[in-house]
């Protein structure tokens, strides 16, 4: 049976508040912007979804770690998130057909977090005070150390991180598809090509930074531009590909991160969210349809609606805020949304968005 640390362990953010709670995977420090997931369920894959690179992230569900881990659930290659803070967290799981506990799992991809901390406390905190930076650390412990490192960790705004978490070479899945879907790997998540295949299709994945002239001569039916971390305005490379995409007025569906990118390909600005939007219940009003639909989110950033000049039509809203949740561009064969239609974890309300993409390349 797996056990956890009896270790001391401390939280410390940015502006100083300090939280005292017990260590959880590696004992180590590690830093990185703090932010909130509402999710009840799907931990696994919010920890292996590249979009939360760079992110320590607390889980509001008061239970974390008593379904273990297993393989299939994983979204990437490897734990994306920087930290986990959670409030209590199992060392045992119940569920048969887990191929660990998320201790050993957390152990052997050298991961740090903390537990047994009130995490109520701390998401009302953020929410207040904002997104902020933050230092988990279960090897250093002198606060004052810590709060000292904490103002050296990089601000998200203004950061590039895609390049981190992509594709490094290409490769091909489904070979003989019907429709052949050329991914522009910002970081994507596994399900994004599971939903393509099981609709047909034949997926190439290309690291993000690959040229449209090069994903052209692949021939493709279309574009997916996928999810990914960082700040949209710090990739002017993305741009620029899409761009030349819509300059050929080839099909395009982008997620996320590519929904930002894609506003910025039409002359729209995008800007940082106080607190953000990360969980599987959030709500969304589809403007062409009059439909709502309950959607998986994780972003930090969002379109800015002030800075359409008529370029794109906003589909979708946040009925939380009102804030831009899906854009289709004027006379183009392109559209995006800022939420997950892919779900892994959350709800399957918005997969008829894939369907609208394979409709378009029909």
């Amino acid at each position: 049976m797996s056990v956890i640390n009896s270790q001391k362990a401390y939280l410390v953010l940015q502006d100083g508040t300090v939280f005292e709670g017990n260590a959880i995977g590696k004992i180590g420090t590690t830093t990185g912007e703090i932010a909130f997931n509402t999710g009840m369920t799907g931990y696994q894959e919010v920890f292996t979804d590249p979009s939360y690179f760079g992110q320590i992230v607390v889980m509001t569900m008061d239970h974390i770690g008593n379904y273990g881990a297993a393989d299939k659930d994983a979204e990437s290659d490897s734990i994306k998130i920087s930290g986990l803070v959670c409030k209590n967290y199992s060392p045992m799981h119940s569920r048969t057909m887990a191929d660990s506990s998320l201790n050993d799992y957390f152990i052997e991809n050298g991961f740090t977090g903390i537990s047994d901390v009130d995490t109520r406390e701390i998401v009302k905190h953020i929410r207040d005070a904002g997104a902020m930076n933050a230092i988990i650390s279960s090897e250093i412990l002198d606060v004052e150390e810590l709060k000292k490192r904490v103002k050296e960790v990089p601000s998200m705004e203004g950061l590039e991180l895609s390049s981190k978490v992509w594709s490094k070479e290409s490769c091909e899945v489904n070979e003989g598809g019907a429709k052949k879907v050329a991914l522009l790997d910002l970081g994507s998540k596994k399900n994004i090509i599971d939903c393509l295949l099981e609709r047909g299709c034949h997926v190439k994945v290309f690291p993000g930074d690959t040229s449209y002239a090069d994903m052209k001569a692949w021939n493709p039916d279309g574009f997916m531009i996928s999810n990914g971390p960082g700040d949209p305005a710090a990739m002017p490379y993305a741009v620029k590909t899409i761009q030349e995409i819509l300059d050929a007025n080839d099909n395009m569906f982008g997620i996320c991160l590519g929904s930002q990118i894609l506003a910025q390909a039409v002359g729209m600005k995008t800007f940082k969210l106080k607190k953000g939007h990360r969980g599987q219940n959030h709500p969304v009003q589809n403007l062409l349809t009059g439909k709502s639909e309950m959607t998986s989110q994780n972003h930090g950033f969002a379109i800015d609606p002030e800075s359409n000049t008529g370029n794109a039509e906003i589909t979708h809203i946040n009925l939380n805020d009102n804030t831009v949740e899906g854009i289709r561009v004027t006379g183009k064969n392109a559209f995006a949304v800022q939420y997950h239609p892919e779900a892994s974890p959350g709800p399957h309300d918005s997969r008829y968005l894939f369907d609208d993409f394979v409709a378009m390349m029909g």
